[in-house]
């Protein structure tokens, strides 16, 4: 049944069916993405969808999707330096490379080709983690270029291991704003919420956007944490499936405070020299049930993981 109006509906339940809008989105970027077919995955009826949609995300609904099939463009540009224009024009849901260089101009105001050029050579002549970092301020901190050299290129080198992992369902809150400080009371509000719906598993904090790419207010982040298959989920939390396949993995455990310096050095060292790259799929932290953390100190453990795929 599609609900007309969200006048009686709650607010957690409103959220739960706007995400999952948004998780479609991110789903089927290279299909038609039509009003009618976005209303019904949020049980709304099309006549009203566009306007609520607006106001939840101060943006409208073309205005969003056009907003992220820019940006996952922009980040295959640059994780797949390789590939393509072409290829990712495909994937973002563009009929020719034209077509995509010209809405890329528009919104960037660069081509993409320049745009992957001036990227990758920003990267190399800084060899900066806030660069290699990008999908991860969640660390609640930038590096400096000293603390960054505190990690060596061979540790980091000697220390991840390429895992397999099935796919796992989750349910998560979403956070939609800056990366940053807010992250840590958004932890908080989601562990007292998880303990208080008896829902114990391993966790993922899983970074959606880019904040060098995407607008800060607008980044997402879910705080994850796994369920049974058959497991019920109330609100307000929502589901999802965190796909499985091949990661790049590092074990962390040290100083919350520094755990960018390793996403730093996964990304922006071990990457490059691996003869890998990133795919499409989400870049995570995860925290095992056998890991452990002492607020008092801001030490804790934890596993990097990086999807990765063969060089093209």
């Amino acid at each position: 049944m599609i609900e007309p109006t969200n006048q009686s509906l709650p607010q957690h339940d409103y959220a739960q069916r706007m995400n999952r809008v948004l998780d479609y989105v991110d789903a089927h970027l290279d299909e038609p993405l039509e009003l009618e077919t976005l209303a019904a995955v949020a049980h709304f009826s099309a006549f009203h969808f566009h306007r609520m949609f607006a106001s939840w995300m101060g943006e409208t609904l073309g205005e969003y999707v056009r907003r992220r099939r820019m940006e996952t463009g922009a980040w295959l540009l640059w994780r797949r330096a390789t590939e393509p224009v072409l290829n990712i024009a495909l994937t973002v849901g563009f009929g020719s490379g034209e077509a995509f260089s010209r809405a890329f101009k528009l919104h960037f105001g660069q081509t993409p080709t320049q745009w992957r050029a001036t990227t990758l050579a920003r990267q190399a002549q800084q060899s900066n983690p806030d660069q290699a970092e990008r999908k991860f301020d969640q660390v609640f901190i930038r590096c400096k270029r000293d603390d960054f050299d505190s990690i060596k290129q061979e540790q980091i080198l000697m220390n991840v291991k390429l895992i397999d992992l099935p796919a796992a369902r989750v349910a998560y809150l979403r956070h939609i704003g800056p990366y940053g400080a807010s992250l840590g009371l958004f932890w908080r509000e989601f562990h007292g919420k998880r303990v208080a719906h008896n829902l114990h598993g391993n966790m993922f904090g899983v970074g959606l956007d880019d904040p060098d790419i995407t607008p800060p207010e607008k980044c997402r982040y879910d705080a994850c944490v796994e369920v049974a298959a058959n497991a019920e989920v109330k609100a307000p939390f929502s589901t999802a499936t965190l796909p499985g396949g091949r990661y790049a993995a590092l074990e962390y455990k040290g100083d919350s405070a520094r755990v960018g310096e390793a996403w730093a050095a996964l990304l922006a060292q071990w990457l490059p020299a691996s003869g890998m790259q990133c795919d499409a799929r989400a870049i995570f932290e995860w925290y095992r049930t056998t890991d452990g953390g002492d607020e008092a100190t801001g030490e804790f453990s934890c596993l990097l993981c990086i999807p990765v795929a063969p060089l093209a």
